[in-house]
């Protein structure tokens, strides 16, 4: 089953509540999703990010799926699948020209949200 999770708006501002996300050999700024209604999260890519370009152009949407390993199956897959979080894996597809995000998680929002908090915290202690 897909539900949507989030809406990801690619920028070049910097904003108050980034976190540098770096893993796989990609970093991007990632602002959490939680504390708006519509779950929208805003991405910051700086120079040599290794991110492809669609995915810093176009805004995607992300559904959180119960097998991401079945839903990528076949897909032509952008980057990952990964872990940014434990407990939240992550892979991003191209459909028609348009990234789109898959989650797999049995975190809740609340829960996200405070690994989310826990990381942006540590990351501005430096």
């Amino acid at each position: 089953m897909r539900k949507y999770h989030h809406y990801g708006i690619p920028t070049n501002e910097k904003r108050p509540d980034e976190v540098l996300v770096e893993i796989q050999g990609f970093r991007f700024y990632s602002t959490p999703f939680e504390g708006n209604k519509w779950h929208i999260q805003w991405h910051r890519f700086p120079e040599g990010h290794g991110l492809p370009e669609l995915v810093t152009q176009v805004p995607h949407i992300a559904f959180q799926v119960d097998d991401l390993d079945e839903e990528i199956r076949g897909a032509k897959v952008l980057f990952g699948p990964y872990s940014p979080l434990e407990g939240y894996r992550v892979a991003m597809i191209e459909e028609q020209g348009v990234p789109i995000e898959l989650v797999e998680t049995k975190l809740t929002d609340e829960q996200l949200s405070e690994l989310e908090q826990e990381k942006f915290d540590k990351q501005k202690k430096g």
